[in-house]
């Protein structure tokens, strides 16, 4: 991976300004895209396969003049009873089921209406219903409602409009959001000590959350999006491209401070700070993603959303941002004497940083430092055991809107649970009276312990589906009103055996909240459960520890209690409700605690990775872990700290405007981003590292074996930068092993030889397991136990795509392929040794006539082509079975070859042969050839050195 970013940076860097045309080209695209098409957003809490959303499908189908969004409409008198004003009432009713799309409005003085007049006799309560859902519902039609409830001049009541019909499809950039912006770039132009630099990251990732907020409305026009889904992709996609921005420019300029030029300080910093940048931003995008295991569809399109924006946000910080620092070239090299210069050489003068001062304090008695955290953090959490969820309503709409002064007012007057009316339909066809049928099942109904009233009974227009409208005693996010939804789909049964009717279900936008929080609260553990599998696994790779991960996991889960604590504290305790603008208190979001969890894993692990990763590399090139502790805190606390500063203030600049939903998510992040980086990784994780001394990186030899290498440090930046340094001081070879260690039969082999470029080498040991490991370590394909090996300037195990796309091996057919003909056989090899699903044509075609050439040049009688191709494998000889491999691997223009076992059941002469042929084809190509056997050292006219090994002593398992 470091390799790859370092060839990555460099090209950016010669190609700067095609990197930033594209880019630009790529957002006009998007932009005009989202201006064209771009759909609506909608808050569709919606989950397929619940009982309530089968209701809501059911009306959809059989009664849709029911289905659609609503209204609510309270008429209040000035003064006296409100019944005094029913004609104007009922004038402002059939004015508003005049318009377009309004399919009724209930009549609150109808006969038989019930709950429809307050207890003071002053309110009168209608609902509107919409035929369309709230996506389709036209802005003018809203407009004309409210027009056509407007009382006339003169009139002696007033007319209240809410409900879903005001619900926001739309999102918005808050003037506090760019705060936050501003306080990120103070924090940047002080950690650079530039304006320039610190200006860089922000119209970058600036940018890039940009080009994702014009593609997430692009897809609204395709599947439903919800209105919150952008917020949420903006809050976390500025936050990480910024703080991506951070950690490349720091490396960047701290490079540049050393004097490289600006391409090789591009390279090298991708190759670094990138690579750490690749992983974080992967940990996060997957950990969003698997917002999916909650099988919740508008939670899953907002965890891919904000994955999206993550991932653009790496793609800027790996190719915009670097074209643009490359652009302005020498203006951003820290001039000598400067302090971002001074800063770059922090780590050699320890005691003189405050990072110094503080990890110096936190180890000295890490017990206690331990103990100090979990008590905090603990403290913190507390909050949490209050925590309640539900899905938003009006009630937590902004004071002031049209929903939230109409919900307040029927809450008010007309009881809580008007609010929140339940649905109820049942299949009636068998029903000879569908009227009177309906009728006995509200009847029925309205017996259940927790029902306010029913306020509408009827069936549709074709008699065979019967609705009531059930009104509890509470509120939506009241406890109580699930219990009652359980106890009406309890007593469901009953009602269907006593009345003849069938499929009985609660439905309505409460009963499908109430599931919604119901999937979400299972969903819970199972997503918990991933992350920190998640987490256990990814950093025991990247760290190559078993404690390391254990304890970053569960200061991972200190981080979530604090976190959903605070939002306990706030929302629900009521705490400083006032200074963050929160005008409501009731439950907060339901996905809340799962998108915390989700964000939070992957900026946790991202602190991680930049501060242990640098202790980790102290200590194994020093071996001292107390150091190594103080050495890498040092040299990490300054990003680390600006990125968590980042981060917190763009996090809390959502919660004083953002609306109900994001409010408790960018607290909770913000919280939750200041326990991690300050309490957990700056002050926990030293302390404990520090205790565990080496015992901190330590892993089972068997565990290390069989976890894959992931190089976040840039490792194999700094082998390339050494055999880099070794090529120029010595020239191009094709192969170098220095120290290189294999397995073999009877244990591990050294091995020490350089192949020249272009030469046909030979290399003989007696054992099959070495030649084998040999062979398919030249190609990139097999790890080698220790040493150095580079093959074609590509140091392996590091770089083994690049030698893998420039090696082939041609190996000992398998006895099995005897019956396969050459033809087929060439193909099979082709296809699995070059990239293509088919090779061409007219690769096969040379493949077959170089083989028939060679073979006829060992003196084997000239065949025809078509015959050629149909011969069995079983009846060539061994040589000739090695020249069709050779003309396979040929066929592929490598520019090495690798021939395994090349001597193996060859006869006398054959190998003289095997050698001229392949001296040939080296001298023609320009590609070198490797030949691996037993025995070439007993031929007394080789004319290529031969490399004789003997298996050498060992140290717990290592050559």
């Amino acid at each position: 991976m470091s390799t790859f970013l370092y060839r990555l940076g460099q090209t950016v860097a010669r190609h700067k300004l095609r990197v930033l045309v594209a880019w630009l080209f790529l957002a006009a695209i998007v932009f005009g895209l989202a201006g064209a098409i771009g759909g609506k957003l909608i808050d569709d809490f919606t989950i397929p396969g619940t009982e309530s959303q089968q209701g809501i499908d059911t009306l959809s189908e059989r009664f849709p003049q029911a289905s659609g969004t609503t209204g609510q409409v309270v008429f209040t008198a000035d003064s006296g009873p409100v019944v005094d004003q029913k004609a104007g009432i009922e004038d402002r009713i059939k004015a508003i089921e005049k318009v377009k799309h309004v399919t009724s409005v209930d009549d609150p003085f109808a006969s038989g209406a019930v709950g429809t007049i307050s207890t003071d006799k002053g309110d009168a309560l209608s609902q509107i219903q919409f035929d369309v859902s709230l996506t389709d519902l036209p802005p003018e039609t809203v407009t004309e409602v409210e027009k056509a409830a407007a009382p006339p001049p003169g009139s002696k009541f007033t007319v209240t409009l809410g409900g879903s019909m005001y619900t926001s499809t739309g999102t918005s950039i808050s003037a506090t959001e760019l705060i936050g912006v501003a306080v990120a770039f103070v924090v940047l132009a002080v950690t650079f000590s530039s304006l320039l630099a610190a200006g860089l990251p922000l119209l970058t990732a600036g940018l890039g959350v940009g080009v994702t907020l014009a593609g997430i409305l692009v897809v609204a026009a395709f599947a439903t999006v919800s209105s919150t889904t952008p917020t949420l992709a903006e809050m976390i996609g500025l936050a990480v491209g910024i703080d991506y921005g951070l950690f490349i420019v720091t490396r960047y300029r701290r490079l540049m401070a050393q004097g490289l030029p600006v391409a090789e300080a591009l390279g090298q910093s991708l190759a670094t700070a990138g690579s750490a940048v690749v992983f974080a931003g992967t940990t996060v995008i997957i950990a969003l993603c698997g917002l999916a295991v909650a099988n919740i569809p508008f939670l899953t399109v907002m965890g891919i959303a904000a994955a999206a924006g993550v991932a653009v946000a790496v793609l800027v910080a790996l190719t915009l941002l670097p074209s643009v620092l490359a652009l302005f070239g020498e203006k951003l090299r820290p001039k000598p004497g400067s302090r971002a210069e001074k800063a770059s050489h922090a780590a050699a003068n320890p005691r003189k940083t405050m990072g110094a001062h503080w990890v110096g304090l936190i180890t000295k008695v890490p017990a206690i430092t331990i103990v100090a955290v979990i008590l905090v953090i603990g403290v913190m959490a507390y909050p949490a055991k209050d925590l309640q969820l539900s899905l938003p309503d009006n009630g937590s709409a902004e004071e002031g809107t049209p929903q939230r002064t109409t919900y307040d007012l029927i809450a008010k007057e007309f009881g809580p649970g008007y609010n929140a009316p339940l649905l109820v339909t049942a299949d009636v066809i068998t029903s000879t009276d569908p009227i009177g049928t309906v009728n006995k099942m509200a009847d029925e109904i309205a017996k259940i312990p927790g029902v306010a009233a029913i306020t509408k009974q009827t069936p549709n227009p074709t008699g065979d589906l019967g609705l009531v409208r059930v009104v509890p005693d509470w509120s939506q996010s009241d406890p109580r009103t699930a219990e009652l939804v359980q106890r009406i789909r309890d007593q469901a049964p009953q009602i269907e055996h006593d009345l003849g009717v069938a499929d009985l279900v609660v439905t309505g936008q409460t009963a499908v909240a109430i599931d919604v929080s119901t999937r979400l609260a299972g969903a819970l553990l199972p997503f918990g459960l991933v992350v920190v599998g998640l987490a256990l696994i990814l950093l025991m790779i990247v760290f190559r520890s078993v404690a390391v991960p254990i304890k970053a996991t569960l200061g991972y889960l200190l981080s979530i209690g604090a976190a959903l604590g605070a939002v306990s504290a706030v929302f629900i305790w009521g705490w400083f409700n006032g200074p963050l603008d929160i005008t409501w208190s009731e439950p907060v979001v339901s996905f809340m605690p799962i998108i915390v969890m989700g964000v939070l894993f992957g900026l946790a692990m991202d602190y991680e990775v930049f501060l242990v990763s640098a202790i980790r590399e102290d200590y194994v090139h020093h071996g001292d872990a107390k150091h190594a502790v103080t050495s890498g805190f040092i040299s990490s606390a300054r990003v680390v700290t600006a990125a968590a500063l980042i981060m917190i203030t763009v996090f809390a600049s959502f919660v004083p405007e953002g609306n109900s939903t994001i409010k408790p998510i960018a607290l909770g992040l913000a919280v939750g981003v200041f326990v991690d980086a300050f309490l957990v990784r700056m002050t926990l994780v030293p302390a404990v590292l520090a205790l565990l001394g080496k015992r901190a990186w330590a892993l089972p030899n068997s565990w290390d074996a069989a976890l894959p290498e992931i190089d976040v440090e840039g490792a194999a930046l700094v082998r390339h930068v050494e055999e880099a340094e070794w090529t120029e001081q010595h020239g191009p070879v094709a192969v170098r092993a220095d120290g290189l260690v294999l397995p073999s039969s009877d244990g591990p082999v050294r091995l020490d030889f350089g192949v020249p470029a272009g030469a046909v080498y030979g290399v003989e040991h007696p054992d099959p397991m070495l030649r084998s490991a040999l062979g398919w370590a030249l190609a990139g394909r097999h790890k080698q136990i220790d040493g150095t090996l580079a093959v074609l300037g590509s140091v392996l195990p590091e770089e083994g795509d690049v030698a893998r796309a420039q090696v082939r091996v041609v190996d000992v057919p398998h006895p099995a392929d005897d019956l396969v003909g050459v033809q087929r056989h060439l193909q099979s090899v082709l296809f699995a040794q070059s990239k293509r699903l088919l090779p061409s044509r007219r690769t096969l075609h040379w493949a077959m006539v170089q083989a028939q050439r060679w073979i006829e040049e060992t003196g084997a009688p000239p065949t025809g082509q078509a015959e050629f191709s149909r011969r069995l494998l079983g009846s060539l000889t061994p040589l000739h079975r090695r020249l069709l491999g050779l003309s396979a691997a040929a066929a592929q223009g490598p520019k090495m070859i690798v021939v395994i076992d090349a001597d193996a059941d060859l006869g006398p002469g054959d190998l003289d042969r095997l050698e001229a042929i392949c001296r040939e084809y080296a001298h023609h190509s320009g590609a070198g050839i490797v030949l691996i056997g037993e025995r070439l050292g007993e031929r007394a006219d080789w004319r290529g050195p031969v490399l004789l090994e003997q298996p050498v002593a060992t140290t717990e398992g290592r050559a």
